[in-house]
């Protein structure tokens, strides 16, 4: 069904490009035409799309999501004075329910840049796979499951009703970032991030409402999020969540043409994030840490003078490690950034790392990885007094874990056969394999982007992961930006 689905919603999404590009069609415009007339967009351009998407992670979405652009006497385009992001949005197979606002500026505060958000997320089916990736071995999905799928969603015509993966998790966020000016090129960075969790078993309305007098609920002991509460790999004191006030500084070098989507130049990143304060003042948890951040983005223009525009070939090498202390459980997920580009940054898998695994797929302490990919700009036209062009965009992804998070508890459990198994299935079977934690997690795929006025740009992408254990078939990316 999760393959029929995609393949449906890809139609779909294919259908509606393609009716966009035959509207545009008759009002192209050369690439000498545009860089023209460019120069005159001149105060306020609004992008507003429905979050008609579908994922492999959260099903269906529904809601709205857009840009918002003042670029005042047009003297600084295509870089906007002020933008303001926003979304507001319902998933109706995760249930998962999200509302963004975020702004950013490199002109409110003379020689300074500003980035705030806030962010509320709401997951009664958020799905947990284990620690550390490949070793985690599809996180030891029982033998009587036919399909990862039947495992994540679990079967309500069961007495009791199984979600194997299921656990849920409320998230509110409130960040400020600003950059500073050193040289012309070079940028000092600071900011402060605020983080409350939520964290428990999962909810769902159409089971735990027990309308129809058939239905029962969830045997939550048969879940990945109570076993390794069992096993101690999630500490107690923190299972139901925490807050988090994180501190992050650095350096940010920044040569690119533009922004949103770069011809050529760098943008790197080196910086330091880390909690002074991290806890759940309930429970009395106190779990201080400090992660190094690096980043080098790398655009390089191809000259092959197509009309549309060269194409780019784009690279991104990445780390990031926990050097002090240790991440909570309600953090692992987390991957610090000074400037969000989306509106989540989580996770080692989906769209914001390595393309074609599951959300949040791969949990550790360090992980390194690279993104590669051609941009090729297919067309360009004019629309309703607004810039267009179509790209496509073929990608390579790999990525290894450098820091496994809790390996020693979750080995030493693993040596007892009693704890490694999980029972109330037909059948048992492990839950870790330490040997394939340096795994390397590859994958590959295309995309497919519709950019307005440079700025505001549609994506969709389709990833296959190669690395076993890790694949989520056919996986789909509906958003908005590049990766990088």
């Amino acid at each position: 069904m999760t393959h029929f689905n995609s393949i449906t919603n890809m139609r779909k999404l294919l259908l509606s490009l393609a009716v966009l590009l035959l509207a545009g069609a008759t009002l192209n415009l050369s690439a000498q035409e545009q860089e023209k007339e460019k120069e005159m967009k001149t105060g306020w351009s609004f992008g507003i799309l429905p979050t008609a998407t579908f994922s492999v992670d959260n099903g269906f979405q529904a809601g709205a999501f857009g840009d918002v652009y003042y670029y005042g006497d047009g003297s600084t385009y295509p870089d906007p004075l002020h933008k303001i992001s926003w979304e507001a949005s319902y998933f109706l197979k995760s249930k998962r329910m999200r509302l963004y606002l975020a702004y950013d500026s490199k002109y409110l505060i003379p020689g300074m840049r500003l980035n705030t958000s806030v962010t509320y997320m709401n997951d009664p089916l958020y799905s947990f796979w284990g620690f550390n990736g490949p070793a985690a071995m599809d996180s030891g999905v029982p033998a009587n499951f036919t399909s990862v799928d039947y495992a994540l969603w679990g079967n309500r015509s069961f007495t009791p009703n199984i979600n194997y993966f299921g656990m849920s998790r409320q998230m509110l966020r409130v960040l400020a970032n600003v950059q500073g000016r050193i040289t012309d090129n070079l940028n000092w960075a600071a900011g402060v991030n605020f983080w409350h969790w939520k964290l428990g078993d999962m909810r769902d309305p159409a089971v735990d409402a027990n309308k129809d007098g058939n239905k029962t609920n969830y045997d939550h002991t048969l879940t990945l999020y109570n076993k390794y509460l069992d096993l101690k790999a999630i500490k107690e004191e923190e299972a139901a969540g925490g807050m988090s006030l994180e501190l992050n500084a650095g350096l940010v070098f920044d040569t690119r043409d533009i922004e949103a989507a770069p011809n050529r130049g760098i943008w790197a990143e080196a910086y330091l994030n880390g909690a002074p304060y991290s806890g759940n003042p309930t429970t009395g948890l106190y779990s201080p840490y400090l992660k190094a951040c690096v980043y080098f983005r790398h655009y390089i223009d191809i000259p092959i003078h197509i009309p549309a525009g060269d194409p780019v070939f784009a690279y991104r090498l990445a780390w990031q490690q926990t050097i002090l202390g240790e991440t909570p459980f309600y953090m692992i997920q987390n991957n610090p950034l000074l400037i969000q580009r989306n509106m989540i940054s989580e996770g080692f898998g989906s769209s914001n790392t390595i393309r074609g695994l599951r959300e949040n797929r791969v949990l550790a302490e360090g992980m390194a990885w690279a993104n590669t990919e051609l941009r090729i700009k297919i067309v360009n036209f004019k629309l309703f007094n607004q810039y267009f062009y179509i790209a496509t965009n073929p990608f390579f992804d790999a990525g290894i874990i450098t820091k496994p998070y809790r390996a020693d508890v979750l080995t030493t459990a693993i040596e007892d056969p009693a704890l490694s198994t999980i029972t109330g299935y037909t059948g048992s079977t492990t839950i870790y394999n330490p040997d394939r934690i340096k795994d390397l997690i590859y994958s590959a795929g295309i995309g497919l982007k519709i950019a307005m006025n440079q700025n505001f740009i549609v994506s969709a992408e389709f990833a296959k992961c190669f690395t076993p254990g890790l694949d989520a078939g056919l996986w789909i990316g509906i958003g908005i930006n590049y990766q990088f």
